[in-house]
């Protein structure tokens, strides 16, 4: 309770927190750091800062703060993963952290009236009260650089909203696929746990949900100054630090569907001829292909399994509905312990993984074909490259095994 206590003094200790603020002192300017390399800084950031010259305080608003010691892992499954805003007033000393990153620090001093300075630095002092400064974390709707986005906008009257109200130029799954485009692997499991919102028609707005946009839409918006005229939204854009071969995201989303493709068929035809030994008899073939079909098992059915359970009864609604269920699904679990029950020599193991594969490739034909119905309308046109062949060339050989076996069996 002390801490509350002591945040929400310091927080209405600021001068524009308690009105000692005059509009024509106070600078915000928008801090926007680049991407880095691990995952949770794909995306890039966002801070807000807020300086009142006259009196030399400043502070820097974050609304990326979380804690992994808070039942992060548990709240992130659910869906209701816990975010809050923050302030320091070691504004430099952050740039610095960024810098010892590798990280772009970029800084966009905004255009704004003495009135809307005051707005916004009294909103920022207010959002980052106790009672305030926690929010649902959404990583498209609700996030460290929607939240900037909101308050600039109410800032300026809705002339930000205004301006983004055109059709995005590339779809929130367009946008995922560029910043994930650093690790091949990890893309594709966000494409596959993510559903058709990604791929709905979407303004410009909704694109700020990446620090890197709401940059480039405030760099060419024009707001109505106080003599009536148009004028830009940026005062001032300096760089503090640009980073040195550090990750950058390309302009457009990587193809990537006719090389997952050529995977699919290798992978399939890697099956397809392991399945063809392991008829010949021995104990090697029978070690190959059973820890083929457990090593698909564990990844690809560990992944469906999850997938299943979180569009059941999580609220991550990107995953709900997912059409990638008929490619990966818990089904394909069921061929870890097969795989595993080949490996030491059951029979059983055969007639297991040949249903196996026959219902997999049944349901990867299926989703195809529902294409046709307006409803399915997923871009998954990745993982229907990736994984259909392997299905198709799984299901048929097992059932070629199948029939050999019936076929050699002596009549009695």
């Amino acid at each position: 309770m002390l801490s509350l206590v002591l945040a929400a003094a310091l927080s209405q200790s600021v001068p524009w927190g308690t009105a000692e603020s005059r509009g024509e002192d106070l600078a915000i300017t928008l801090v926007t750091f680049g991407p880095g390399e691990s995952l949770e800084s794909w995306w890039g950031h966002t801070a807000l800062v807020v300086e009142d010259r006259r009196l030399r305080q400043a502070r820097l608003y974050n609304y990326g703060m979380f804690d992994f010691s808070t039942g992060f892992l548990h709240k992130f499954v659910q869906g209701r993963l816990e975010f809050w805003v923050a302030d320091t007033e070691y504004v430099t000393g952050t740039y610095e952290a960024y810098r010892h990153y590798n990280r772009d620090v970029r800084l966009q001093e905004l255009n704004l009236t003495a009135p809307q300075r005051v707005v916004l630095a009294r909103s920022l002092a207010d959002n980052v009260l106790p009672q305030n400064r926690e929010y649902l974390y959404h990583h498209y709707n609700d996030n460290c650089s929607t939240r900037p986005r909101d308050l600039i906008d109410r800032a300026l009257g809705g002339q930000l909203l205004k301006a983004t109200s055109a059709p995005a130029r590339m779809s929130l799954r367009k946008q995922t696929r560029r910043y994930s485009y650093v690790s091949p692997p990890m893309s594709l499991v966000l494409d596959y746990l993510q559903n058709d919102e990604l791929d709905r028609p979407i303004t410009e707005r909704e694109e700020a949900f990446l620090p890197d946009e709401l940059e480039r839409q405030l760099d060419r918006l024009k707001v109505v100054g106080p003599d009536g005229t148009l004028q830009p939204a940026v005062l001032r854009k300096t760089y503090y630090f640009q980073a040195t071969n550090g990750t950058r995201v390309p302009e457009h989303a990587p193809e990537w569907s006719f090389r997952l493709l050529l995977v699919g068929c290798a992978i399939g035809l890697a099956g397809f001829g392991l399945t063809r030994w392991n008829a010949r008899g021995g104990r090697l073939p029978r070690l190959a292909w059973g820890g083929f079909n457990a090593l698909i098992g564990l990844t690809w059915g560990s992944l469906g399994v999850f997938l299943f359970l979180v569009g059941l009864f999580t609220n991550h609604t990107v995953a709900h509905r997912n059409e990638n269920l008929f490619l990966i699904n818990p089904i394909t679990f069921g061929a870890l312990p097969l795989g595993v029950m080949m490996v030491f020599g059951s029979a059983r193991a055969h007639a297991g993984l040949r249903w196996t594969w026959l219902a997999l490739a049944a349901t990867a034909v299926l989703g195809v074909l529902a294409k046709v119905l307006p409803m399915f309308d997923q871009q998954n046109w990745n993982l229907i490259a990736l994984v259909l062949p392997v299905s198709v060339a799984m299901a048929a050989s097992t059932w070629l095994d199948h029939r050999r076996r019936t076929w050699a069996r002596p009549v009695t």
